[in-house]
């Protein structure tokens, strides 16, 4: 069986490098691209595995990347790297078939995680409709207060904003956080995305 190769799509060098070297150092085989028009050009004789794509570079972003992937039903799984404020867009990226995203700075046994996740054997679909129901059921626990913060969570807005939309205080909303991601069981935002975005699909 062919070795999957991670394919890292960012316009910085240095994290390039980085993660490069993280990688190899995990036994895992790498390329790297220094745009999302670079790594189109590859994608016809793309090698297995999995693409981790920074949301924001020059050009291409990682958001319209993922689109044009989907589009071209490219059939390898996407990990999207975002800073705090691109979160909305992350959850843009999921919604699109992104299967994963990760918030800097992130540690790196996460991102080894994510990766393993993203190449392990993708679930049958009677498997997919059990999750749902059961990710359904989950949410269905919320107090509607609770569900109205999830979904400024989920839209990337912060607690201030959230807290101003409800008319509620900023530490009101950290309270219903807290229960939102005890109930859910939740270990990050990366994870209440996920579970959100797979219950609505």
């Amino acid at each position: 069986m062919t070795e999957p190769v991670i394919h890292i799509v960012d316009d910085d060098e240095a994290i390039r490098d980085s993660l490069e070297y993280l990688l190899e150092a995990a036994a895992m085989a790498v390329r790297t691209y220094p745009s999302a028009d670079e790594f189109l050009r590859h994608v016809d004789d793309l090698a297995p595995g999995c693409i981790v794509t920074d949301v924001r570079m020059p050009g291409m972003n990682g958001l319209e990347l993922v689109r044009v992937l989907s589009e071209r039903k490219v059939p390898h799984p996407v990990i999207v790297i975002t800073a705090h404020g691109d979160v909305s867009m992350a959850v843009e990226a999921m919604r699109e078939g992104a299967v994963d995203f990760l918030e800097k700075p992130f540690e790196h046994e996460a991102l080894l995680r994510a990766i393993r996740r993203a190449l392990s054997t993708r679930p049958r679909d009677n498997q997919i409709d059990a999750e749902r129901t059961r990710l359904r059921a989950i949410l269905e626990t919320l107090s509607p207060r609770e569900t109205d913060v999830l979904q400024g969570v989920v839209d990337g807005k912060m607690n201030k904003v959230i807290a101003f939309q409800l008319g509620i205080s900023p530490r009101t909303v950290e309270v219903y956080r807290a229960n939102m991601m005890s109930k859910t069981s939740a270990r990050g935002l990366s994870e209440l995305v996920r579970m959100v975005t797979l219950a609505r699909g």
